[in-house]
């Protein structure tokens, strides 16, 4: 067995190490981007110059005026949790079947989109703002590439597991998860 999956790694060129290459790269800068955008806004750089604290206390927009104060509408914080479940619901929706491990790894990921409304309340504006937007960049990642259009546009081959109207598919089981349920 272990060398039939060996020979069908080499022959359609698929190492599972393929597929999670990109989260050990990205991880480890939202890792780090986080991090040092907690220090700019708490003030744990040692500047000499006009620090950066006192930038971010005047940088905000609309109702995060200042960026190094946690949101206290909590509306960043909903939406980080919001749209992190999003991606949650997108993936698991695309799924015809999931095996037991994928279900367990999809009810731990909801509850840590879950958990990061809390923690995003309780951290500086500027770091739950960029959560937000690094998550919105993954929701339309992942949306733009459930496109058939924009999937030719790019050279990526269709697979077999590829709808040609995918939106219509994710609606139609979103309706049938969500709205129909009776």
């Amino acid at each position: 067995m272990r060398r039939l999956v060996s020979e069908l790694y080499v022959r359609d060129n698929c190492h599972p190490f393929k597929a999670t290459v990109l989260v050990w790269i990205q991880l480890p800068i939202w890792i780090f981007m986080s991090v040092a955008l907690r220090n700019l806004s708490t003030g744990a750089t040692h500047s000499e110059s006009f620090s950066a604290q006192e930038q971010l206390a005047t940088g905000g927009i609309l109702w995060f005026p200042d960026l190094t104060a946690s949101d206290s509408t909590w509306i960043l914080p909903i939406s980080v949790g919001v749209v992190n479940l999003l991606i949650v619901e997108l993936f698991a929706l695309q799924r015809l079947s999931m095996s037991r491990f994928q279900v367990y790894v999809t009810y731990f990921v909801r509850a840590v989109s879950v958990l990061m409304v809390p923690i995003a309340a309780a951290v500086p504006s500027s770091l739950a703002f960029y959560w937000l937007c690094s998550s919105l960049m993954g929701l339309v990642q992942n949306l733009l590439l459930c496109s058939p259009r924009f999937r030719q546009l790019c050279r990526i081959p269709l697979t077999k597991s590829h709808s040609a109207t995918p939106y219509k598919d994710l609606f139609a089981a979103f309706y049938a998860k969500f709205i129909s349920r009776k």
